[in-house]
């Protein structure tokens, strides 16, 4: 449960409101972590205690937010 909450953010932000070296706060439940979004040749999510994963593709519009996939699991 505390991986995949990582992987969530309370908003729903298509890829044209993010910046480079954004920090988002995630929803993990046990206490707040943070990814960091990186943009340049392509767009990257960084979490604390994983390699950066690739954004590809992003902004899929779903009932109750937006989806970005990612290429690898993100570690909190």
């Amino acid at each position: 449960t505390q991986v995949l909450l990582y992987h969530v953010v309370p908003a729903s932000g298509y890829s044209i409101n993010l910046s480079n070296n954004q920090v988002l706060t995630t929803v993990k439940t046990d206490a707040p972590k943070t990814v960091t979004i990186g943009i340049g040749s392509s767009v990257t999510v960084d979490g604390s205690a994983s390699d950066p994963s690739t954004v590809t593709p992003a902004n899929i519009s779903a009932t109750n937010g937006v989806i970005h996939v990612i290429d690898k699991v993100l570690l909190p």
